[in-house]
């Protein structure tokens, strides 16, 4: 099937052509590194790790470009208040970025560029800029002039001069238009700067990417993402300054994924709604919160609440229960990459296909689910069954795999997330071992009422017993 993407540039699906048959060449956003990386980071960060991902599957070779802000007002301000230098702050949540994108076994980008290191690619960029007009010098200051670049607002779709006149931009009277946006900022004292030939001062926001999608993926490639909020200004910017540098096409297909709610609300700071991936991982196993986050297309807005995390919760204890009876009953410990395909890995990359809907993606992971069970219930170990179970164990791998999820054996899944739900019970491990070994005594001297009493004690208090002929054993019920 062909792929298809949604572009934002021309708010159609279209088929998806790489400027270099068989290459991909991806550049995404990455944080402005200031602060902890919420739930919003999240979405955006795991989207593009299962596009890349699907992409390597279909067998394109695949260069990622993420990148780190690290010089910004919002850094300066910040390294102001916490009273560090802004190189440790960035530093700082750098690294912090790097754990929670770990937990959420995100893959690392190809190169994951940094502003500052970047700061001759930039000066010579706005050099370009300057030359040729479309950009001018006003006290040490860069401007980039939008009049001057004809199809400004073509991304978002809003036409300067309807946005000149019902403006309610700031007046600032250095600027030609109230629209022209910053290139360089001339230095000012306590802030970080760097030699130009426009004076000591540092890159805008907007040039950066630019700077670096071009160093790293050439004046024209394959796929720009990012979230929905950066598609008026920073995004629109971004075309403006390479196209008219360059005088070439920019990006030529752009994704951009959808807002994450908080119980249905906007997240913001207002709200001081904002979740912290690092707490939300303590919570909950973070393939729950990738299941989550890819059971809705990525382009559609999502609700983070602990209603809707629960139900991931559980949808991922059955994933991981269909792989535990596949190994017990079938005897099926790993599965086999050269096993024949079930039906439900080409559905899966049908759904892949249409703009990476990963909502459909994870609704035929669970056809497979329900079909593997039905099989384990009804067909016993038959050849046929086997060979079906084997097609059908390969394929949850392979979905797995796009998907980020099933990523370690199922005893050790089921292992952390009965310790996580025994932090959070009233009753010890040791506690239920001693009630266990008083059943078995009661069962041994044929007192059925108290073995009966500890049973229903014990579901009671969210543990299931199992009665084997080596003993019994006990788990968390999910």
């Amino acid at each position: 099937m062909v792929m298809r993407i949604y572009n934002t540039l021309t708010k159609s699906k279209e088929t998806f052509e790489p400027v270099v048959p068989g290459q991909v060449r991806i550049y995404v956003c990455g944080p402005t590194v200031y602060d902890s990386c919420h739930v919003g980071h999240a979405r955006s960060v795991v989207v593009f790790d299962v596009v890349v991902r699907y992409l390597r599957a279909m067998d394109y070779q695949v260069t990622y470009i993420r990148n780190f802000t690290d010089v910004d007002d919002k850094i300066i301000n910040r390294a102001n208040t916490v009273g560090m230098d802004t190189v440790q702050l960035a530093e700082k949540y750098i690294s912090e970025f790097h754990r929670d994108m770990d937990a959420l076994n995100v893959m690392r980008a190809d190169q994951e560029p940094r502003v500052t290191e970047h700061i001759d690619d930039i000066i010579d960029i706005i050099e370009n800029l300057v030359e040729k007009k479309a950009a001018y010098l006003v006290d040490g200051d860069v401007f980039y002039a939008v009049e001057t670049f004809k199809d400004y607002g073509k991304l978002s779709g809003r036409k300067l001069a309807d946005m000149v006149a019902g403006s309610r931009v700031e007046i600032n009277e250095n600027k030609r238009n109230p629209f022209d946006f910053v290139l360089w900022k001339a230095a000012k004292p306590g802030e970080p700067s760097w030699p130009s030939p426009w004076g000591e001062g540092r890159p805008g926001w907007h040039i950066e990417c630019s700077a670096m999608s071009s160093r790293f993926l050439g004046e024209t490639f394959d796929i720009h993402g990012g979230g929905k909020d950066l598609i008026f200004p920073h995004h629109e910017n971004e075309i403006a300054q390479a196209e008219a540098a360059h005088g070439k096409p920019f990006a030529r297909y752009w994704m951009h994924n959808g807002f994450v709610n908080i119980d249905n609300e906007k997240m913001s700071k207002s709200l001081n709604n904002f979740l912290m991936i690092k707490d939300i991982v303590q919570s909950y196993h973070p393939e729950t919160v990738r299941l989550f986050l890819l059971s809705s297309h990525y382009r559609s807005p999502i609700d983070f609440s602990d209603q809707n995390l629960k139900e991931s919760e559980k949808a991922l204890d059955k994933i991981y229960g269909v792989r535990q009876r596949l190994d017990q009953e079938a005897g099926i410990a790993d599965a086999d990459d050269e096993a024949t395909s079930s039906n439900h890995w080409p559905a899966f990359c049908e759904a892949m296909d249409d703009d990476f809907n990963t909502a459909k993606g994870v609704g035929i992971l669970f056809n497979l689910v329900k079909e593997a069970n039905r099989i384990l219930d009804d067909e016993g170990q038959s050849l046929k069954a086997m060979d079906t179970l084997a097609s059908l164990t390969a394929d949850l791998k392979r979905i797995g795999g796009i998907l980020g999820i099933l990523q370690q054996p199922w005893q050790s899944f089921f292992e952390e997330r009965a310790n996580s739900r025994l932090q959070n019970m009233t009753v010890s491990a040791e506690a239920i071992d001693a009630l266990v070994a008083e059943r078995a005594a009661a069962r041994k001297n044929k007192d059925w009422q108290r073995a009966d009493e500890i049973r229903d004690q014990l579901e009671q208090a969210g543990i299931l017993l199992e009665d084997k002929g080596d003993g019994t054993h006990w788990k968390v019920a999910t």
